[in-house]
């Protein structure tokens, strides 16, 4: 004989509204409840006052149902003895680190990608009647979408759009835990590990890529003061006396950095002379 009528697999839209008609067995056994809290008062109110904190929501069975108005608290409030039970739901945010994953990129890259993933608890019924464990199923389900979402990626779009990949996780996440009355706020890429042997090969690879630019720089150098000396051999060749002055001006530069020594440049066509003498 069934004491109880109604659906013995409520969805989330009946959930918010339950079929709270415990049926005749229910209600005999709820009078007793009563009786027997009344014979044994004042010990037993102790047995039905419950304190819920305010980041905490209390879901109440009574007789294996819910009982309408959702989730209580937070404040005091009363169950029956024998009849109700409840379960209390913490509402702050949590974070929860999601362990280092070995993730296979595509293209064939083997990389390690950790993250942190921020989370509570936005329907307190869902996410006690609809799944055992919400927390761990939140966790587990963080782990899966990292996986899925960085092996559809390659290396370059993993190091250059962390902050894309993690808006899209989070969007994957809430949408997939809205029936677990879950709310995922954040996601975030917390640490990207590349193989020694890669990292190796990119540090070569970035070096070899400095040293180019350096010769290409210095090659332009080059070019540009061997242009400027062309000008400037110009400009000297069309006054002889400019060449003796940029020469005493050579000589003055010599003499501040003071030198005991300073060498004389003279023409080769007046040693005969001396030599003759």
């Amino acid at each position: 004989v069934t004491c109880f009528r109604g659906k013995s697999h409520p969805n989330p839209t009946s959930l918010e509204n339950p079929n709270t008609d415990i049926g005749f067995c229910g209600r005999i056994l709820v009078g007793l409840s009563l009786i027997f809290l009344l014979i044994t008062l004042p010990i037993s109110i102790w047995m039905c006052i419950v304190i819920v904190k305010e980041y905490q929501r209390a879901i109440i069975f009574r007789l294996g149902r819910l009982l309408s108005g959702g989730a209580k608290g937070p404040g005091l409030f009363f169950v029956l003895p024998c009849t109700d039970s409840f379960i209390n739901v913490d509402m702050r945010t949590v974070t929860f680190n999601i362990p280092p994953q070995e993730v296979l990129t595509r293209d064939s890259v083997a990389v390690c990608v950790d993250a942190l993933v921020y989370y509570r608890v936005q329907n307190p019924t869902l996410a006690v009647a609809n799944v055992s464990n919400a927390d761990a199923a939140t966790q587990l389900l963080a782990q899966t979408t990292l996986r899925n979402v960085l092996s559809n990626k390659n290396l370059a779009e993993i190091l250059s759009d962390c902050e894309h990949i993690a808006h899209f996780m989070q969007v994957t996440l809430d949408n997939a835990t809205d029936d677990w009355g879950i709310k995922v706020e954040r996601v975030e890429i917390k640490d990207v590990k590349l193989p020694p042997q890669l990292l190796r090969a990119m540090a070569s690879e970035a070096e070899a890529t400095r040293e180019a630019r350096a010769k290409v720089i210095a090659a332009e150098g080059e070019m540009s003061a061997s242009r400027a000396l062309k000008e400037a051999s110009l400009v000297i060749a069309e006054s002889p006396s400019a060449l003796q002055l940029r020469y005493l001006q050579t000589l003055n530069t010599i003499a501040e950095e003071k030198n005991s020594t300073i060498i004389l440049a003279l023409p080769l066509e007046i040693l005969p002379k001396f030599v003759n003498t």
